[in-house]
C-alpha cells in the first residue's frame, strides 16, 4: 500500500509541475512525425544534433541540453513515425520543473539507486516523501558538453559530484557516445536477416562513468549504477514484451506490484516471456532481477505495424541497487530490467500517454580513475504482419497471435 500512496503522490506532482493536466493541443500544434519532432526541438532548444547516414532514411535526435539524450527516432525520415515520447509542453516552456525534468526522449540517463539507504534522490536523514524526492541536477538540469562529433556519431562529456542518503559523495566524470548503426550492424548483432519489407533504425549508447575522486567507492556506503530509460508512443494494441530465464520459480524473481498489483488483463507470464500492456491507460510497474532477466526486452504495436528490442548486458551475479523507497534489507538485490505503463490519476489528469522500458548495469566498487561502462543497442522495426511474426519468432520465440489475443482480453 504504501508504494501505491507514494506513487500516488509522485504523479500528481509530476503532472502539477510539468502540465499533465493539459491537454497539448490547447498550447501548441502537436508534431505529428520525425521532421516535425525536429523543428520543434530546434526551435525551443540550443544544441540539438540529427545523427544520419547519407542516402538512408533512418536516423535519431539527441540534444546535450537534455544530459546527451536520445529524444526520438524514425525508420522513414522527415515524413516517417517518431518513437519516442516527448513532453511538448515542459519542454517549450524553457523552464525547470521542481523535483524532476520529465523532458521526455526514448533513451535518457539516468544513475541509481533511486531510493534506500544508498538513494541518490533523497538528501541525508529525510524520510522517503515526495517532498524530499529530488532528482541529481546532474542527471537532470546540468548541460553536457559535445567532445566529438560526426555525421553518425556524437559523444558528450560531464563531470560533477553526487551525494546519497548515507552522505557519502562521489565525484565522477560522465562519458556518453551515441552512435547510429547500419543495417550490416543490425543483422550481424541480431543473428538473422531481417524479412523483406522491413524498415529498421538502431542506435548503440556507450555509457562510461569514472571514479575522479582520491578514494575507492566502498559497498558499506552505497555504489552507483548506470540506469538507462526509455519514453515510448503507446498505442491500444501495444505489448510490451520481455524475455526471462526458464528456470524452477522464476516468477518470484518477478515483481509486478511496485504501484499496485498490476491486473490479469494486463500481465501475462508465460514460461520464458511476460507480456505487459502498454496502451497509456494504466499506471503499472514490473521488475525482472538479473537472476532471470534477459537481453532483448521490447515491444509489439499491432496498431503501427512497428516491433522495439533493446540490446543490453545482464550480470546474473552482478550487484544491482534497489530503488524502493524505503530503508532495505537488501540494498544490492535490486532489478535488472524494468518496464512502466503510465496511466491517469485518479482526478483524470495525465503527463503521458507513454510506456517505458529500462534498463540498468550493475553496481561497481570503482578504485580512483577506474570506470564502469555500459552498453545498450536501441533497434525500431517498421513492415508488414507477415514480417513482424518472423521477427518476433526470432527474437521471443513468439506467436503474434498471442499477443493479439492477450490484447484482446481487455
Amino acid at each position: 500500500m504504501k508504494s501505491i500512496l507514494i506513487f500516488g503522490c509522485l504523479a500528481a506532482g509530476l503532472a502539477a509541475c510539468n502540465g499533465g493536466g493539459t491537454s497539448h493541443e490547447q498550447n501548441h500544434m502537436k508534431p505529428v512525425n520525425f521532421g516535425e519532432d525536429v523543428a520543434f526541438l530546434q526551435q525551443h532548444l540550443k544544441n540539438v544534433v540529427v545523427l544520419k547516414h547519407a542516402g538512408d532514411s533512418s536516423g535519431l535526435v539527441v540534444t546535450g541540453d537534455y544530459q546527451a539524450r536520445v529524444m526520438t527516432s524514425t525508420t522513414g525520415g522527415s515524413a516517417g513515425k517518431s518513437f519516442g515520447w516527448i513532453n511538448y509542453d515542459l519542454v517549450a516552456s524553457q523552464k525547470f520543473a521542481p523535483h524532476i525534468n520529465a523532458f521526455g526522449g526514448e533513451e535518457r540517463f539516468w544513475m541509481g539507486p533511486e531510493g534506500g539507504q544508498y538513494a541518490l534522490f533523497f538528501p541525508p536523514g529525510k524520510t522517503f516523501d515526495f517532498s524530499n524526492w529530488q532528482t541529481p541536477g546532474l542527471i537532470d538540469t546540468a548541460h553536457y558538453t559535445v567532445t566529438a562529433q560526426s555525421d553518425t556519431a556524437i559523444t558528450y562529456q560531464q563531470e560533477g559530484s553526487l551525494q546519497n542518503y548515507k552522505g557519502s559523495t562521489f565525484k565522477l566524470q560522465i562519458s556518453r557516445t551515441i552512435r547510429l548503426l547500419g543495417n550490416s550492424y543490425i543483422t550481424s548483432r541480431l543473428g538473422f536477416t531481417l524479412p523483406a519489407g522491413i524498415k529498421s533504425v538502431a542506435y548503440e549508447t556507450d555509457n562510461a562513468v569514472t571514479n575522479k575522486g582520491d578514494s575507492a567507492w566502498q559497498e558499506q556506503n552505497g555504489l552507483l549504477s548506470i540506469w538507462l530509460l526509455g519514453m515510448f508512443k503507446p498505442s491500444d494494441q501495444t505489448a510490451i514484451i520481455a524475455p526471462f530465464q526458464h528456470i524452477p520459480d522464476a516468477k518470484i524473481h518477478i515483481t509486478d506490484d511496485y504501484f499496485g498489483k498490476i491486473p490479469a488483463e494486463n500481465l501475462l507470464i508465460k514460461d520464458s516471456v511476460l507480456l505487459f500492456r502498454a496502451d497509456g491507460k494504466s499506471r503499472g510497474k514490473l521488475g525482472l532481477s538479473p537472476l532471470v532477466a534477459k537481453r532483448g526486452a521490447g515491444s509489439i504495436d499491432l496498431q503501427n505495424n512497428t516491433l522495439t528490442v533493446l540490446l543490453y548486458e545482464v550480470v546474473p551475479q552482478g550487484r544491482y541497487v534497489n530503488s524502493k523507497w524505503e530503508l532495505q534489507k537488501e540494498p544490492f538485490k535490486g532489478d535488472a530490467v524494468n518496464c512502466y505503463n503510465d496511466g491517469p490519476l485518479a482526478d483524470g489528469t495525465q503527463m503521458g500517454p507513454f510506456y517505458e522500458v529500462e534498463s540498468s548495469s550493475d553496481a561497481r566498487a570503482l578504485k580512483p580513475g577506474e570506470t564502469l561502462r555500459y552498453r545498450q543497442v536501441t533497434m525500431h522495426f517498421e513492415g508488414d504482419a507477415q514480417a513482424l511474426q518472423a521477427m518476433a519468432a526470432q527474437l521471443w520465440q513468439l506467436p503474434l497471435k498471442d499477443v493479439a489475443q492477450f490484447l484482446a482480453k481487455k
